[in-house]
Order: structure tokens, then C-alpha cells, then sequence
């Protein structure tokens, strides 16, 4: 038995690294949607399916529309050249890519000490897969978001002033861009609604 890694090193000048130090109460967050589990939370995902439920990867599982194997199987979005050409139409002040430990262990890493994120969760529909799990496994909505995308692959932080031409913008570039919260003043943590 054999495990394959994938590593991706790249460079970029001082001056244009995001570090998520200009994020400032007000900007707000955008999220773009993932593809489905990406790259984490499998260990869980293989326990609910094939451990509890004893299932097959052929099975079909009627509210996926497809086979649990395929499913799990997806292709993880790249949004390296929708960030890329973002960057030259408006401030993207941080990002957070969202994989283990979803979105608040993700998110944190990137907020000033004074800020706090509010995410709210009704800003974006869940991809069914996330629903089977957590209903077959009987998983709490709070892990849930700790150990899954939910829905949601990166996190862009921007100026409120520049939330309208980049959601335009993403949505032109072929992205699915929600607005699932924003910088308040407060406790370093995120808050998740």
C-alpha cells in the first residue's frame, strides 16, 4: 500500500505577499464554492461510508446523484488564476484556503488579534455530500465545520467598497462567489452562524 503526496512550492515577491495584516473590521468575506471534499476530512468521510454504513464505492446514493465512490473522488478546485487576475481588479486584503480543520481553524490564521469573523451559514447552499455525511454519520453541526469544507474552498477578505466588482468579477471568471460574512471588532475567533 502506497500513499501519494502532492507538494506545491512557489514564489512571489515580498511586497505581494497576503498576509491578512491589512484586514480590518468592515471588510467583508467572500467565499468561493468547492467541489466537494477537496482534500480533507477523509478519514471521517470513509468512516460514515463505508465503516457505519457498510456501503460499496459503486453505490449509488440517490440525493448525490451519483456513486459514493465518484463522490468522494471529485476533483479539487484550483483558484490560483481567479485570485491572480482578482488581485488586479480590487484589494484582496487575505485569503484562507479551507481544508483541515474547515473554516474557523483556517480563517483564524489569517485575522488581526482585534477582529473577529461572523460567518453565516445561510449565505451559501451546502453540496449534498456534506448533508449525507453528517445525517448517516450523526455528526454535530460544529465538527461538521471543523473537519469539512462545507461548501466552501477559499476565503477571500476585501474592502466593503470593493465587494461588488469582485463578486462581478468572479462570477465573470466562472467562479461561484457567496458572501458569507465579515470583519467586526472583537474577540480573535470566528464566528460561525
Amino acid at each position: 500500500e502506497y500513499d501519494l503526496v502532492g507538494t506545491i512550492v512557489g514564489v512571489v515577491e515580498r511586497d505581494q505577499v497576503i498576509t491578512g495584516n491589512r484586514i480590518e473590521v468592515g471588510d467583508l468575506l467572500i467565499g468561493l464554492s468547492s467541489m466537494g471534499l477537496h482534500t480533507n476530512g477523509f478519514s471521517l468521510a470513509r468512516k460514515i461510508v463505508f465503516e457505519h454504513c457498510g456501503y460499496e464505492v459503486d453505490r449509488h446514493i440517490p440525493e448525490l446523484g451519483t456513486t459514493i465512490g465518484d463522490e468522494l473522488l471529485r476533483n479539487h478546485k484550483s483558484y490560483v488564476k481567479a485570485v491572480l487576475d482578482l488581485r488586479k481588479h480590487c484589494e484582496v486584503k487575505g485569503l484562507a484556503h479551507i481544508t483541515g480543520g474547515g473554516l474557523p481553524d483556517n480563517l483564524i490564521r489569517i485575522l488581526p488579534k482585534n477582529c473577529q469573523a461572523v460567518i453565516r451559514t445561510n449565505s451559501w447552499c451546502v453540496p449534498p455530500i456534506f448533508s449525507f455525511l453528517q445525517v448517516e454519520g450523526n455528526v454535530s453541526q460544529e465538527e461538521m465545520f471543523r473537519v469539512f469544507n462545507m461548501g466552501i474552498g477559499l476565503v477571500i477578505v476585501v474592502p466593503r467598497d470593493h465587494v461588488d466588482g469582485a463578486m462581478v468579477f468572479l462570477e465573470d471568471f466562472g467562479e461561484t462567489p457567496f458572501l458569507i460574512g465579515e470583519i467586526v471588532s472583537g474577540e480573535h475567533r470566528i464566528e460561525i452562524i
